[in-house]
């Protein structure tokens, strides 16, 4: 399967973060203990590398804008689905909130 990644500094610019402190970060995280191995992440551990709320999540999932897998009982998101996500979110006029988002007429 091939390995799809975004460069670090569009990933640090749809976060909105610095590219030196997002790759601190990683880092670090590098050195933590974890299964890299991981294919699939509960939406959870999904919702925090993309620094949503789980519930924020749950609407993406419903809308089909980021792809999951139900095993089981059990909600698994596969790891390239949050690259493949933020990719599409990167494109121009993608991601873009609606007026009503906000609370205003439209």
């Amino acid at each position: 399967m091939p390995q799809h990644s975004l460069p670090i500094s569009l990933i640090a610019q749809a976060l909105g973060v610095d590219e030196h402190a997002l790759q601190a970060l990683m880092a670090q995280r590098d050195n933590a203990q974890g299964d890299s191995t991981l294919v699939g992440l509960t939406v959870a551990e999904a919702a925090r590398r993309l620094g949503v709320g789980r519930t924020k999540l749950y609407e993406y999932i419903s809308s089909g804008e980021i792809a999951s897998v139900k095993i089981g009982r059990l909600r698994r998101i596969p790891t390239e689905a949050v690259g493949e996500f933020l990719a599409r979110r990167m494109r121009p006029g993608a991601g873009r909130p609606k007026a009503a988002d906000f609370g205003t007429a439209a």
